[in-house]
């Protein structure tokens, strides 16, 4: 596997200019064979042919979902159809859904990308994967089958099992490793006991866990109870799904594969590029996806690029952990609030992260922010003090923390 992973260790010379070479081709390739680009291009006076710096790129107006949406379903494709071998989709919750082709060599990149992300997690050709996503339009189950298929391992391809078979399936398959979204991974934490099935009667040693937001609490109990050492990772369906960025085993940041991408952090606002160490919005930019590149693309994830070197040794930067997306920004009298805000401050209270709505009202030219908690039958008391101490406490931290 030493060729997946020689990239990681290049210098930063070396990899800078790998990166404008690939970077000097897309831009070219756009050009030719995106109609979008073209016109973009030619608009702005952009000659992709002169490009002599990665800091070009900052001469080209941002990709926007909308962007993408427009384009439905085909317009964004840089290769006929018939080049196209694969087609994933985004869940259209907010708008017409997008499309996302891939051709053999985008497949090729994106089993090497996956491999990678598992390498970094300790994986090995060794071990038994059980891949509990969704392996529809949802990138994550195949995205992550062709990485540890790449990687040679054994996979076993669950998605479809409900949390008690997938616990019988882990402990009669012996799996080593859980690939999963955290909550999930949560529910089958919490089923263990109920099922008088106990850690030691399982080989699991690794868990990779993505596609949501989750706290570092979190991955404690994921750790504990389930033993195993609980990995992030992230990607987006768009860029090409899982493979963007991962964690190593400092677990100190996600290391973006930047041979194959060039991140930047801009205000959300303004749209202007923030230096190192400062949050933003992560922009992407594809640069070796054939099917459907993207020019500096607005994720709407934010998030910051550590400017440090890792302790592992890869050159590659490394983004903090996605908590939070401008979409789900909350403005309450001028203060910008996150949905994941309240997620971890009802975890820290409840010792799990209950159901929970934010109702927003504006009274007298105020807002005023009601946090409505779902409570569950262990936690639910016919007395009112009990009742009133748990709101007086919800409405303490909320005061103390936001």
């Amino acid at each position: 596997m030493d060729d997946i992973s020689e990239k990681e260790y290049l210098s930063r010379e070396e990899l800078e200019q790998l990166q404008l070479e690939r970077l000097q081709q897309i831009l070219v390739r756009v050009h030719r064979r995106v109609a979008y680009y073209r016109n973009l291009f030619n608009e702005i006076g952009f000659d992709p042919t002169t490009v002599s710096s990665i800091e070009d790129l900052k001469k080209i107006p941002f990709t926007t979902k909308e962007t993408l949406r427009k384009a439905y379903p085909y317009e964004m494709f840089a290769v006929p159809l018939r080049e196209v071998v694969r087609m994933h989709s985004t869940s259209g919750t907010t708008g017409k859904p997008i499309v996302v082709g891939y051709t053999k060599n985008d497949i090729i990149h994106w089993s090497e990308l996956t491999a990678r992300v598992l390498m970094a997690a300790g994986i090995t050709k060794e071990d038994i994967i059980q891949i509990c996503f969704p392996y529809g339009m949802f990138t994550g189950g195949l995205g992550f089958h062709y990485g540890a298929e790449k990687l040679g391992a054994s996979v076993i391809p669950s998605s479809n099992a409900e949390v008690e078979h997938q616990l019988l399936i882990m402990r009669d398959y012996h799996t080593t490793v859980i690939i999963c979204a955290p909550t999930f991974g949560a529910l089958i934490a919490d089923s263990i006991e109920k099922m008088n099935i106990t850690p030691a009667e399982l080989v699991l040693k690794t868990g990779l866990f993505g596609a949501e937001p989750w706290s570092e609490k979190l991955r404690t109990k994921l750790e504990e109870n389930l033993q195993i050492k609980a990995f992030d990772n992230y990607g987006l369906t768009e860029i090409m799904g899982p493979g963007v960025s991962y964690e190593c085993e400092h677990k100190s940041g996600l290391h973006i594969s930047e041979d194959h991408f060039i991140p930047e952090i801009i205000d959300p606002e303004t749209g202007d590029v923030l230096p190192p160490g400062q949050k933003g919005e992560l922009v992407l930019t594809t640069l070796t996806k054939e099917g459907f590149p993207l020019i500096r693309y607005r994720t709407g994830d934010l998030t910051t690029i550590y400017p440090d070197n890792c302790k592992c040794g890869r050159s590659f930067v490394r983004m903090a952990r996605v908590f939070e997306r401008i979409d789900d920004m909350i403005i309450l009298n001028g203060q910008n609030l996150f949905p994941s805000q309240f997620e971890q401050l009802l975890t820290d209270i409840f010792g799990h992260l209950p159901g929970f709505q934010l109702v927003i009202d504006r009274r007298e030219d105020v807002d005023e922010l009601e946090i409505q908690v779902e409570l569950s039958g262990e936690l639910f008391s016919d007395e009112m003090k009990k009742l009133n101490e748990l709101r007086e406490e919800i409405i303490f931290e909320t005061k103390r923390r936001l």
